[in-house]
């Protein structure tokens, strides 16, 4: 599939939507300097084209019960290959993504638990499945992503 040609206010609307994609028409346009009629039809092209595949909601897992984050490096006997891969750990709940890697871990496995003894019984969970042959896990202590900020949007505030 071939990239998607994007103009720098696509760029502006995509950012504006992944900070808060409840925001209205109006108020992108407003940031934007086009009309909401115009926005929406930018937006619906975006979708159209896949550049917008969806919108998610953003969890405050701490809130909702499961505040401890973890990541485990996962590594499989032999040539396991990657729907093996998926398949060993999209069964646990727990399991927020899989992510398999080139070379060494096989694959690395995001986790949201609820506390560490429970962060346990997964661990062993993934390791009794498939040709599961090692695993390393890293709690996450603190989180920033670009897109996935729980902060308000900044660009609102003037500078004056």
């Amino acid at each position: 599939m071939s990239a998607v040609d994007l103009d720098q206010t696509d760029h502006r609307i995509i950012e504006l939507l992944s900070q808060n994609a409840r925001r209205t028409m109006a108020d992108i346009g407003e940031k934007v300097s086009l009309s909401a009629s115009a926005v929406t039809r930018r937006i619906e092209r975006l979708e159209r084209s896949g550049v917008i595949a969806g919108y998610t909601v953003v969890v405050d897992h701490r809130k909702a019960g499961r505040p401890i984050q973890a990541f485990t490096e996962v590594r499989f006997a032999g040539t396991a290959d990657l729907k093996e891969i998926k398949e060993t750990a999209i069964q646990l709940p727990e399991v927020q993504a899989v992510f398999t890697t080139a070379g060494d871990p096989d694959a690395l496995v995001w986790l949201q638990v609820p506390d560490v003894e429970r962060l346990g019984q997964v661990i062993e969970q993934l390791r009794r499945r498939g040709r599961v042959t090692g695993t390393k896990t890293l709690i996450v202590l603190d989180t920033w992503s670009r897109h996935r900020s729980f902060e308000p949007d900044r660009t609102a505030k003037s500078s004056s």
